[in-house]
């Protein structure tokens, strides 16, 4: 057996990688009252359109299960970063959105992590290698957690409730992954 197979030292060097860039990260988002899944899902939300997604959407794109999102979500609700919202549409779906405490809590907290990223991560590599790094992440990503991307593309439907569009997330995609 090769204990040195270079597959071994690939994911070796990604999960000491994040490890401990995370470890890095931690300081200012516990400063910010936020764990790692909080800031995840906050962020998550900011970057959506209308700052919200559907709950499953939420789940896929965190990697939760959707009781798992549920609790996450009940306890950012309890502190007012987060509000569900029923679609008018279709009863079985809600939405996670982001308030406005949500997003000021955010703020308090991007320029530190942003800078903390920069110090560990982004500035050590050049433009270029920085752009072919991202591009080698999102391939890997889109193999590994299909769904990750759940609810970015929305179109509005008659009852002007927002419906999931292309992302790609079902059980075919899921399967066909090699």
């Amino acid at each position: 057996m090769n204990y040195h197979d270079s597959r071994l030292t690939a994911l070796g060097l990604l999960t000491e990688v994040h490890a401990g860039i995370m470890a890095r990260l931690h300081p200012a988002l516990a400063r910010a009252r936020l764990s790692e899944i909080d800031f995840e899902t906050v962020i998550r939300l900011a970057r959506s359109p209308e700052q919200r997604l559907r709950m499953s959407d939420l789940a896929a794109q965190t990697g939760l299960s959707t009781s798992g999102v549920t609790r996450v979500v009940d306890r950012l609700e309890r502190e007012g970063l987060v509000a569900r919202q029923a679609c008018p549409s279709d009863r079985r779906a809600s939405y996670a959105v982001l308030t406005p405490a949500g997003q000021d809590r955010l703020e308090s907290v991007l320029p530190e992590h942003l800078q903390d990223i920069d110090r560990t991560f982004t500035r050590l590599l050049p433009d270029e290698e920085l752009e072919t790094f991202l591009a080698s992440l999102r391939k890997i990503r889109d193999v590994v957690r299909p769904c990750a991307t759940a609810g970015a593309d929305l179109a509005t439907d008659a009852a002007g409730c927002e419906a999931t569009t292309g992302s790609g997330c079902d059980d075919a995609a899921v399967a066909a992954a090699p």
